[in-house]
Parts: C-alpha cells; structure tokens; sequence
C-alpha cells in the first residue's frame, strides 16, 4: 500500500491554530479572531464544571454554573440530575452529619424539583431513597448504578455537551479533525478486518466513552421534518442511530452541521497524549523550540511557572485525595506509562551517548558540522520565529507533577560519518531543519553538496530524492537562462539517475521539455518545494536517528481511510470541507516526480501494509477498481432507493447499495425479500 500524500502546509497551519487555541504556545501575536480567545475562556469554564463534578465536588459545579451559566439551573431535568448526584455525593461522605444534611437537602431540594423535571423524575426519586438502606460497596444492590462513580462522568458529559453547544466552545478545527478520522479509520478497519499498526496508537488517543447528547429543550419535542439525506448523513459518519441524529438535528434547530460538531466533541480524546503528539510534531517541523534533554532520565513535567510541556501520562489529582479519573482513562494512562517502546516520545533526544563508538570532538567532520552550525546563525532568523512550548496548564487550581518513559533506543546508521554521530541531539535535529529550510526555498544545489559532505551514503540509498533536487537545480538554471548550466546538471546526474531507475525516464522527459517553454520562472516558482523539504526531512532525519512523528503517520493513515471509506459509500464527504480534510489532501506535484512513494522511499510503516492482516476478500481497493464498481452501481442505484433502504432497514450506505444492486436497484423488493 503506498504511502498517502499529506499537504504538511495545511496540517502546520491546523496544528499552530490548535496550538493557539488551546493555550499551549506563549505567543505574543493577536488571536487571528477575537473568538478565539472567548471559545478558549469558555472551554476553560466547561473543563472546570467537568472537572468538578467528576470528582464529585458539586457545590462548586453548581457555583460556576450559577456564575456563568445560569440556564442551566432553571432547566429542571438538568437541575435534577445534578440535585440527585450531590445527594449520593452527600451519603458518600459516611458521616453523620453529611447523613442528616442529605435528609435535609432531599426534602427542601431534591423532592420539589423532582416532581416538574421530568415524567421519570419521580419514580426516580423514590428509587434512589434505597441509597439510605444499601451500602455503596454493594455492588449487587438496586441502586448500585447510583452509587458507581462513573455516575459523575455521565452527568458531566452531559452538561459538557450541553454548554459546548450553548457558548459555541468547540474544539479546534484539528481537533475536531483528528477526532473524526480516527473514528473512521476504526470502522473501516473493522468492516474490512484490517490489522494496521497505527490503530494501536489511535485506540489509546481517542477514547472509547463519548459525552452524554444534549437534551433538547421541550419546545422542540414538537414533531420536526428533517431531510431524510441530512439525518443518514449524520446517522453514518458519527455512528449515531436514526432517532440519534434526529435527536441531534431537533437539538441544533435543524442545523445539520451545527448537529455535526455536537457529535463530534462528543468524543472524548486523551488531551495529555495528544498535547505530546502535538509537541512532537511542532518540534520536529520547528514550530516550537525543541528543548530537549539529552540524558536518559524521564522527561517530567514542572509546575506552571516553569513553562514545560504537558506530559503522556499526566493526571490530575485533586486535593490531593478525592481526584480520580474515569476507568477508561486510568486504564489508558496505565497502558501508556507502563508499555515498552512507547509509541510517543521524542524521537530526536532518545539516543544515549553512551551507546555510540568513540566519539572525539577531533576530525574533519566534526569540523565540518561545526563549521555548517556556525555559517548557518544566519538562520537564526527563522529559528527566532519559533515559539515556546507553554503546556496545558488551563490556569486552574490545580496541576500536578508528571512523567513519562522513554525508552525506546534508535540506532544510528553504521554507515554515517562520524562526526555526525559525534554530534548532539540537538545539532542533529538543527541541522536537519536547515536542510529543509534550504530545500524549501529551492536551494537544492547547496541542500546536496552540504548533505553530501556529512553523509557520502546518504543520496546513495536515497536516488529518488538526489533526482528530485537535481530536477530543482535544473529548473532554476533554465529560469535563470543558463541552458548551458542546466545541460550540465542533466547529463552529469539526471541521466545517470534515470539510467539506473526507469522509472525515472518519463519525468526526465518532461522536465527536459521545459527548455522549450517560455516562462520559466513561473515553472519554478511552482515547484512543490515545500512537500520536497519534507520528504528530505524525514529522510535525512532518519539516518541521523530522528524518527518522524507519530502524528505525521497517524495522518497518512487516516486520510487513506477516510478517502477508501467514501468510495465504499459512493459518495463525497459533507463535512471534509468544514474539517479542513479536503485540504490535508491537496497534493500538487506540476513538475516533480513523485516517487517519494516508489520502492526506494516507501514508508513501510505509514500504513503497516506489510503487517497487515486481510480477514476479508475485499481490502483496500485501487483508485480505478472502486471507481468503475461506484459507476457500475450508481447506474443501477437510485439515491432515494439508497436512502429508502437505509431508512427502512437501518443499514450503511455501502450494504444498502451491494443490496440494491442485486435486486437492480429496485428498493421495495429488497425490503420485501429482507422482511419474508
């Protein structure tokens, strides 16, 4: 399976949006839109009501509520809910005193709001007196739900999603993103009985809990007509049933992709693993400064006034005594501290010294190296734009010291030189991000002469790259009208390059055409430099030990699933546009080859494809294959049949559509033939 294009413009560009959405980067420029700075007030407010109730601390729940979300409180089915859990919470405690005041709180509070929240409410009030009779160590008694902590994470999911849709707090646009190709990525893996390698990460960042909906307010339980294409395109794509979406369409007033991103923060993601992915990717594409650490010790993370990065496994402990998190979470966070070669870590800063041959600051290319750090200060430019990693802090009261392993060890290539191996972490990682700094402003010539002097192997096991910079220095010489130049370039590297490669001869013959065309300088100016920069980076990060982020596969993986998922559906994606997914898959490649993904440069592990395991007869399909079976089924599938069928037989979009095509489409014989 071949690795899947990414436009890593586009995903910076989400990613620095996250980052400054959520606080994470101390950065002196103005929000891009004043709402960014309320939706980041609003979720703070939200995270701090969550937080509350999940550690059972009601009262100050109920506070914040009256505070800043009074609304709330005069919803009597939301009141009652939160009346009923501080009434456990009080029984909890054990006391005697807690015991009379929950007595008192039950006949002034809880008993009046029971009797207009809702035409359960009652019965549920009588219920939960058994709470006076049974222990909450009973876990056999009729009121042991009532009693089970995870009680707390319903209701605060539920006033989650139901202030979220109020202040318009939802996430960042990457954030709502990554939640939403994960979520298909899971699917399409199940439904087509694929083993992939990434999904072992993504299982552990998105959570397998979701916050409880909304309620609608009783005015809109009048009977609403929806579209029946708005409610089986919401229904499929979050993994809703039919009256789910409904539901979620009555909530959001019709608004289908208001109901869309509803559904979509209801989906709970392990904030500190994804801030660690985000740190990581941000320092590898010198977003952020690295900030490494060169010793073998864990990485932990300080207090706020130190301004370090969120951890792995942080969790938050309350008082010190009364915190805890969910079983989901807790187990998920034990899985990541405890689990050998940790998937996520900074892959640049995990080799010890001590494990690589004699290493004397002596020699030529240690010189060298020198000499390339100190010519390029001038890039200090660009380094001086990067910001300082500031962590998820939030401004609460509470934080809490964390750390995480790293353990897993990369070997450095016996064949590079070795004064790059003599070299530190971190010069390593600079010299990388100058390397594609050059590449991406074209300067291809320099990118292979320095490259080369540090590592003679290295275009020796990369020819597709050393092609594609040539192919750069060629362009920029006939835009500059030295043919003579560029002539040079080609029978002294192209040539020979293409000799060895056939498959390198049909792009050198286009790019030898360009001696033919009038404007060059155009031609140059739209080279894919940027997805040429890196390609490099990740190439030549590797041979200096500097794996490529897990984020960056996690994005290969899911877009090839997401666009794969679609053509099973035969149909485009409503919502790619609103995500910004559309363009993470913009590839414009005019001029290069792009054989970054031919043999020589595969990624074997962007996909897994060579530790995949097919349960089923229909894997991932090819462009053309899924294109002609989509046309040959379209012509006998009506989309009002397609949507009849689901509706009727609360069916996928892709069964529905194998189905009709084997009664020629016709939608009351199949449901005929499901229902004799």
């Amino acid at each position: 399976m071949d690795s899947w294009p990414v436009n890593w413009e586009a995903l910076d560009a989400l990613i620095i949006d996250f980052a400054k959405s959520e606080n994470l980067i101390e950065d002196s420029s103005p929000p891009s839109s004043p709402s960014l700075t309320s939706s980041y007030h609003s979720r703070l407010i939200i995270r701090q009501i969550r937080w509350s109730l999940e550690v059972g601390n009601i009262d100050a729940a109920i506070d914040i509520l009256r505070a800043h979300a009074p609304f709330v409180l005069e919803d009597h089915r939301l009141l009652f809910r939160l009346q009923k859990l501080k009434f456990i919470e009080l029984l909890r405690k054990g006391t005697r005193d807690d015991r009379i005041f929950a007595i008192d709180y039950l006949r002034k509070s809880l008993a009046p709001c029971a009797l207009n929240a809702y035409p359960e409410a009652y019965e549920e009030f009588k219920h939960v007196l058994l709470a006076f009779i049974y222990d909450k160590d009973d876990h056999t008694s009729p009121v042991a739900n009532e009693w089970a902590e995870k009680r707390r994470y319903e209701i605060a999911g539920l006033v989650s999603s139901v202030l979220r849709a109020h202040f318009h707090a939802y996430n960042p646009i990457f954030s709502m993103a990554l939640r939403y190709l994960m979520s298909i990525h899971k699917g399409f893996c199940l439904r087509q009985g694929l083993v992939l390698p990434i999904s072992n990460l993504t299982e552990r960042l998105l959570l397998e809990e979701r916050d409880f909906p909304a309620l609608p307010p009783e005015s809109l339980y009048e009977a609403q007509v929806f579209d029946e294409v708005d409610i089986q395109a919401l229904a499929h794509t979050v993994e809703l049933t039919r009256q789910g979406a409904i539901d979620s369409l009555r909530f959001a007033k019709g608004d289908l992709f208001q109901a869309f991103q509803n559904e979509i923060c209801r989906m709970r993601l392990d904030d500190a693993m994804l801030d660690e992915l985000v740190r990581e990717y941000c320092v590898y594409r010198g977003i952020v400064e690295p900030g490494m650490q060169t010793s073998s010790e864990p990485l932990k993370v300080n207090p706020p006034e130190s301004g370090c990065c969120s951890s792995l496994d942080s969790s938050i402990d309350v008082d010190h005594s009364t915190a805890k998190h969910s079983n989901s979470e807790t187990s998920a966070l034990t899985d990541l501290s405890s689990m050998q070669g940790i998937d996520v870590e900074l892959r640049f800063a995990s080799e010890p010294t001590n494990n690589l041959e004699d290493c004397s600051p002596s020699g030529s290319h240690q010189s060298e190296i020198s000499s390339l750090l100190r010519n390029r200060s001038k890039g200090a430019g660009e380094r001086s734009k990067r910001k300082r990693w500031r962590g998820r802090h939030d401004d609460l009261d509470f934080i809490s010291g964390v750390h995480f392993n790293r353990d897993g060890k990369q070997e450095v290539s016996a064949t590079i030189s070795k004064g790059v191996e003599c070299t530190s972490a971190e010069d390593k990682y600079e010299i990388v991000l100058q390397m594609k700094e050059l590449a991406s402003r074209g300067m291809a010539a320099e990118v292979v002469e320095e490259i080369s002097t540090l590592d003679p192997d290295f275009f020796v096991q990369n020819p597709v790259l050393l092609f594609q910079l040539k192919q750069v220095e060629f362009l920029k010489l006939v835009g500059l009208g030295d043919h003579s130049g560029a002539l040079r370039v080609a029978c002294s590297h192209l040539g020979p390059l293409a000799a060895r490669d056939p498959n390198l001869l049909k792009p050198l013959k286009e790019t030898l055409l360009s001696l033919l065309r009038p404007n060059e300088e155009a031609l140059v100016t739209g080279l894919p430099l940027h997805a040429l920069a890196t390609s490099l980076q990740v190439a030549f990060g590797k041979r200096l030990g500097i794996e490529e982020p897990q984020l960056m596969r996690i994005m290969r993986a899911t877009l090839h699933t997401h666009s794969e998922w679609f053509k099973l559906q035969m149909c485009k994606d409503r919502f790619e546009s609103l995500l910004r997914i559309d363009s993470l898959k913009e590839n414009n490649t005019p001029v290069l080859t792009s054989l970054a993904t031919s043999k020589s440069n595969i990624d074997s592990c962007t996909l897994g494809s060579s530790q995949a395991t097919i349960s089923s007869t229909t894997g991932v399909s090819d462009d053309s294959s899924s294109t002609n079976q989509a046309s040959s089924q379209d012509a006998i599938c009506d989309e009002n049949a397609i949507l009849k069928v689901m509706e009727f037989l609360a069916l996928p979009r892709a069964d529905a559509i194998h189905l009709l095509a084997q009664y020629n489409g016709n939608a009351e014989t199949v449901i005929q033939q499901i229902f004799a």
